[in-house]
């Protein structure tokens, strides 16, 4: 099986989580693909392949050489997002892109004005969705490179390498992939997630991440005898999102700027919830943002009755640059790594999170590498296939270059 069939056979899970569970894996069909994996893991000849009750699957590469070489690690997460369907898949390849719009069906259409990052892609092999669905690239991509990178590596023993772990864990796109991660079990010096984006990417900047969740207490009352009486929950929750900045929301920021982003609203007369993700590269600046959420909270408090609006905030994680900085040699490996199968390596800050940040926190520094797909969580996400195999080519040569230089 080449990476291509590998990965299109993992298409056909639908593995998206779904937020606000309280088991884990948070769906049940992660679990199957897990199984799947499992077992795929046992046929190619792994070691230690375990499969625990909360979906997180480890294996092992033994080294194949004598001298003394630090245990590596590569990670992927299996579920898709919750934003768009994963459920019925069906890529295609387009053959040799010329650079014109792509027409998936039914009309919808990845036009290159909209997408320009396809006109880097040209002449290239790229996997697309039919536009009903995501791709999953984000992260099976990452899933089938180390997978080959593996099955590679048994196969040329003239490659030599120490111990590798791989490990698969579901629920990252909802901010729990780390939550229940063995550092210790993994046993790792330090790790990889193969969970970027476009081809060369190397990044060990991400955003400090919270949660916030508002609730707005109404009173109804009928709006014929409502004067000086009714409270409108629903009204004061617009009122809310108007007191913070609109200029610092993801649609208008970008690099290392941070942002709020209303995530979710429901209300009523009676009772209204928003949810927010707040975020921000540099840690004051995070901790101010989350205390002007309180700051919009004690205002309309002060206008409206106290305890009308509830704020609940919770750090999900933090940038982890400040945990790899100390052992940078895994960041010049991975450099040199991409820049031998070909690619110019490009170092940049994610304005996302990822499993790394919190596994770097929790002792294993874990930087992010280039997993190659682009527009993920929609309809509109491709794959380049060389940028499949270059990210697979690059795991190898990770792990040849750990044993050549450590």
């Amino acid at each position: 099986m080449n990476i291509v069939e590998r990965f299109l056979s993992y298409t056909k899970f639908d593995t998206q989580s779904a937020d606000g569970m309280e088991c884990t894996p948070s769906t049940a069909k992660q679990m199957v693909f897990a199984e799947y994996l499992r077992d795929e893991l046992v046929s190619i000849g792994l070691e230690d392949v375990s499969l625990d009750e909360m979906g997180y699957l480890y294996a092992t590469l033994p080294s194949n050489t004598e001298k003394p070489v630090p245990v590596i690690g590569f990670i992927a997460h299996m579920d898709t997002s919750p934003d768009c369907s994963g459920a019925g898949i069906k890529p295609r390849i387009v053959e040799n892109y010329d650079g014109s719009d792509i027409v998936l069906s039914g009309g919808i259409v990845t036009t290159t004005e909209k997408f320009p990052e396809l006109l880097d892609h040209v002449g290239e092999d790229l996997i697309v969705t039919d536009g009903h669905t995501l791709l999953g690239a984000d992260d099976k991509a990452g899933i089938a490179e180390i997978v080959q990178a593996m099955v590679y590596l048994k196969e040329h023993p003239e490659i030599k390498h120490g111990k590798i772990r791989i490990a698969f864990n579901p629920d990252e796109e909802i901010g729990l992939g780390a939550h229940h991660f063995d550092v210790e079990k993994f046993g790792c010096a330090w790790a990889y997630t193969m969970d970027g984006s476009e081809v060369g990417e190397i990044e060990f900047e991400n955003f400090n991440a919270a949660s916030a969740r508002v609730e707005i207490a109404g009173c109804s009352v009928h709006p014929g005898y409502a004067k000086g009486k009714m409270l409108n929950a629903g009204r004061i929750a617009a009122e809310f999102v108007g007191m913070l900045p609109s200029s610092q929301t993801p649609e208008q920021t970008e690099g290392y700027e941070g942002f709020f982003h209303l995530t979710g609203i429901e209300g009523s007369v009676e009772r209204a919830t928003l949810s927010y993700i707040i975020r921000d590269h540099d840690r004051a600046k995070f901790e101010q943002r989350k205390k002007r959420i309180a700051v919009v909270a004690d205002r309309l408090n002060a206008h409206y009755g106290a305890d009308i609006v509830k704020i609940e905030i919770a750090d999900q994680y933090y940038n982890m640059r400040e945990k790899v900085e100390p052992v940078m040699h895994i960041i010049d490996i991975a450099r040199e790594a991409i820049a031998a199968a070909g690619v110019e390596p490009q170092v940049r800050a994610i304005r996302g999170g990822t499993d790394g940040a919190q596994l770097s926190f929790k002792g294993l520094p874990c930087p992010n590498i280039f997993a190659g797909g682009l527009n993920f969580h929609g309809t509109h996400e491709f794959l380049p296939v060389q940028s499949l195999e270059k990210a697979c080519l690059t795991v190898v040569n990770i792990c040849s270059l750990t044993a050549e230089r450590c």
